[in-house]
């Protein structure tokens, strides 16, 4: 495994990055909720980007992968600070901004802020205003009065250990929703989505849509596919978008 390079942000949070040269605008891949840079998607893409001379960024929010910090520690704020610390630390120029679960989230929380100069997007299985709209929303009375007394909930997941849900993850989420007005979108969008998705249902991706304000907006929808959407022909849709985008930019 290669080495990752590091930076320590503004909020003093050393966080672990990727970054390949090449033409701009860049491509800056942003992960999922307790994922990591080293997945199929972000590796697959940077092998993709190099192949096509294009610059690439991945990285680890706090307390993911390579990066300093305890998962517990992290809210949608602070991810959301991470990413614009590295992509403002590491790139020049306009980004392509790719947005996986979490990664969608945050990446509409940069646009919204314009706290990135972005001449693209394109998410996989976004997942904006998960933490109220699925963690809280599915939660029992008795799990919400665990959750808010103990401080954290173990929630089961399909990718192996059970999900800790911290108080205050869901009451930062609370602080940076994003589906409850209109999203500005001016630059050329692509959201990508599967029917198959266990935890993103399809219906959150026309809300996303119908939310999404701009000229050049579609939605994809991939019957079969899963959250993980890292089958080749999901892979292959993925740089589809990508060179959608980047041929308006």
């Amino acid at each position: 495994m290669d080495m990752p390079s590091y930076l320590e942000s503004p909020q003093g949070r050393r966080l672990a990055y990727h970054r390949s040269e090449g033409a701009g605008p860049g491509v800056v891949f942003l992960g999922g909720y307790m994922s990591d840079m080293s997945g199929t998607k972000a590796t697959h893409l940077e092998a993709w980007a190099k192949a096509q001379g294009r610059a690439f960024l991945r990285f680890d929010y706090s307390g993911h992968g390579q990066s300093e910090g305890a998962f517990t520690e992290g809210t949608i704020g602070r991810w959301a600070e991470d990413a614009a610390a590295v992509i403002a630390a590491v790139t020049e120029g306009p980004q392509i901004l790719v947005g996986s679960s979490m990664g969608g989230w945050i990446s509409l929380l940069l646009l919204r802020r314009q706290l990135v100069d972005c001449a693209g997007l394109v998410t996989i299985a976004a997942a904006p205003d998960f933490t109220e709209d699925g963690f809280w929303e599915s939660f029992s009375n008795a799990a919400r009065e665990e959750l808010m007394s103990h401080g954290v909930l173990h929630v089961p997941s399909d990718y192996g250990s059970p999900y800790p849900v911290t108080r205050g993850l869901i009451e930062d989420g609370r602080r940076n929703l994003v589906l409850r007005e209109q999203l500005a979108l001016p630059m050329p969008v692509r959201f990508l989505q599967g029917t198959a998705d266990r935890e993103v249902e399809v219906s959150r991706a026309t809300m996303l849509l119908s939310h999404a304000q701009g000229d050049d907006i579609r939605l994809t929808l991939v019957k079969g596919a899963d959250h993980s959407f890292s089958t080749p022909a999901c892979l292959a849709l993925v740089e589809q978008a990508i060179g959608e985008v980047l041929g308006h930019a």
